[in-house]
């Protein structure tokens, strides 16, 4: 599975010029491609358009491909790419365990096979025996592993990333970026990732400064 962007710009609303020059780039089957570029520049607003949540007034050329196959007409539930944020995004209201179920692909049937699923994915994340707890009790590195393991649970077909290890210390910053690239190249899913982090361009693969 491959990501590809042809000529891909966005516009602000209300703005004459594109945010950014138009962009084409494959990111690889387990390929991680870090986007650089200075605040304001569109790195958010570019994962947004990818993932299907451009928010209105934006305009947005060129094309978004998955293993050749334009996917830029199809709302966001269709596309199959995941997404990671900078606060790792669980549902307060779920436990650690049902907040990767939640992400757990509609393909694992039945309810043992699916406890069986999460189990494993908690434990590949070091959080084995943490189902039951509340996502609150978790620390941010463990929050930000579970909702890494809840989005590979739905297999997709790519995953953005928008500064996921910024709001975690230095030492943890390290350990989490190499525990999350090493696990989607594993899974040989392509990936995009935006940051101003310089330490997160080196981690990649390949480095392109957006402007």
């Amino acid at each position: 599975m491959s990501l590809e962007l042809i000529d891909l710009s966005l516009t602000a609303p209300g703005a004459s010029a594109p945010l950014f020059a138009p962009l084409s780039l494959v990111v690889s089957p387990g390929e991680t491609v870090c986007l650089m570029g200075p605040s304001g520049i569109g790195k958010s607003s570019l994962l947004a358009h990818i993932g299907g949540h451009l928010p209105r007034g934006f305009t947005a050329s060129g094309d978004v491909r998955l293993d050749g196959e334009s996917v830029t007409h199809l709302p966001a539930e269709k596309r199959g790419i995941g997404m990671l944020f900078q606060q790792a995004q669980l549902f307060p209201h779920l436990s650690v365990g049902d907040n990767l179920a939640f992400g757990l692909s509609a393909q694992v049937k039945g309810k043992v096979a699916r406890r069986a699923a999460v189990e494993a994915a908690l434990e590949q994340a070091g959080l084995a025996g943490m189902a039951d707890r509340d996502p609150a009790t978790l620390s941010g590195g463990q929050r930000t592993r579970a909702a890494l393991m809840r989005t590979l649970l739905a297999r997709p077909r790519a995953v953005l990333i928008d500064e996921p290890f910024a709001a975690l210390d230095a030492e943890l910053r390290a350990e989490i970026r190499s525990f999350t690239l090493q696990h989607l190249q594993a899974e040989r899913i392509p990936c995009l990732m935006v940051s101003h982090d310089p330490d997160d361009g080196a981690a990649a693969a390949r480095r392109i400064a957006l402007g």
